[in-house]
């Protein structure tokens, strides 16, 4: 029964726009986090189905306890999963409709003419949310190994090597056996959509990191110095943190944030397999962080992911966006306090300018010490930007990359 109940919390998480898949999973404190991952996604995956079918079968009006979410869990599980294998009293409550659920999904066979259940999906379901569209990027750990070396041993892996992309175009032609080296990012190798590697020994070795290129852009942009002391706000899982460390060599030191038990200890694995040094975790919210702590003194760069909609992410469900609070907006500003600061990146998957409006209004506070570099060119560029154009202090930008627009 908790199985059920955790996905239809992270069902409804999602729809009120609480967080991503994957945060809402973390924090859902449910023991078999891989578990709940697959069921979630593939209930979303099903989700304009179910909804034909709950809605045929009248089951949230015979069954007034069951919520949506519950419901589509559970009737995934029966009808395409693994047969409401767990469940308590909820898996006898779906059970009780088998028949008619049965009933109603042969005659959407019919009306759809076809006859596997997977053929019922668009294509894009199928391959799961917007997977079909997204190549799989794969970026080289360079703490542990070369480009080069990579490319080699996908070479002798049977996979054809076309060099460096020239065009977006090139990326999105891929497929078969074939990949490329992304035409931005010097490190980040680009694959066909839905190549698995997460049994290929590199993987498992920590020598390539599975990270999106949106992803992979913040640490890109930050480009801290080797040697430099740097924040990561909201580092968990780590992917970020770790490409940070590769950028900065492992010289230096990153002082990584994170709320959530169970995200620090699954970053602290990740950081380990890919060989960071120098990294300090803390169960902290970054926010109550005191910007003139001498711990935090040489602090040269920061990397800022706050919460967002998620709304530009391929995988999330649509939702409404909330504008910043202004608690939030003015708990933000303290980053530009501490005292070394040259340069914070902050980001966000939110698809509007909820991003660019908060550092629009942080900025405004902050008066003439430092100016924003949009993504697309300089300050005044994008509304919320108008009132930092033409303002810097000579060592302090603000960068703020339209990673959810790329």
């Amino acid at each position: 029964m908790a199985l059920y109940s955790a996905a239809a919390a992270v069902l409804e998480g999602l729809e009120r726009g609480a967080g991503g898949v994957k945060a809402l999973v973390y924090h859902s404190r449910f023991p078999h986090v891989r578990q709940l991952y697959a069921l979630v996604s593939e209930t979303l995956r099903y989700s304009p189905v179910l909804e034909e079918l709950l809605a045929g079968a009248a089951l949230l009006q015979a069954e007034k306890k069951l919520s949506p979410q519950l419901a589509k869990v559970l009737v995934y599980d029966l009808l395409f999963g693994k047969g409401l294998k767990c469940g308590g009293r909820w898996k006898a409550l779906a059970r009780r409709h088998r028949a008619r659920l049965e009933a109603e999904l042969a005659r959407l066979k019919v009306r759809r003419k076809v006859s596997r259940n997977e053929d019922l999906l668009a294509p894009a379901q199928a391959a799961g949310p917007g997977a079909s569209q997204i190549p799989r990027y794969v970026r080289v750990n360079t703490l542990k190994t070369r480009v080069d070396d990579v490319v080699d041993f996908f070479k002798r892996e049977g996979y054809s090597y076309l060099g460096k992309a020239a065009s977006v175009e090139e990326l999105r032609a891929l497929s078969g056996k074939k990949f490329l080296l992304d035409l931005h990012l010097p490190e980040l190798l680009v694959f066909p959509p839905q190549t698995d590697f997460h049994e290929n020994l590199l993987y498992t070795s920590g020598h390539i990191i599975l990270q999106d290129k949106a992803s992979c852009l913040p640490a890109f942009l930050l480009s801290p110095a080797a040697g430099s002391h740097v924040i990561d706000a909201c580092a968990a899982p780590g992917n970020k943190t770790s490409h940070l460390a590769a950028i900065l060599k492992n010289k230096g030191r990153i002082f990584a944030f994170d709320v959530d038990t169970k995200r620090l200890a699954t970053m602290n694995t990740m950081l380990m397999r890919a060989g960071v040094t120098g990294f300090q975790l803390a169960q902290q919210d970054f926010l109550t962080v005191d910007p003139g702590d001498p711990k935090y003194s040489k602090v040269a760069y920061i990397l800022l992911d706050p919460s967002c909609s998620g709304s530009g992410m391929v995988n999330r469900v649509p939702m409404a966006e909330a504008a910043p609070s202004a608690e939030r907006l003015q708990a933000l500003s303290p980053a530009l306090s501490v005292p070394a600061l040259l340069r914070l990146v902050s980001f966000s998957c939110a698809l509007h300018w909820k991003n660019e409006d908060v550092v629009g209004t942080v900025l405004q506070e902050q008066g003439s010490a430092f100016r924003c570099v949009w993504h697309g060119g300089d300050a005044g560029q994008h509304p919320s930007c108008q009132g930092c154009a033409g303002t810097r202090r000579p060592s302090g930008t603000l960068v703020v990359p339209a990673c959810a627009l790329s």
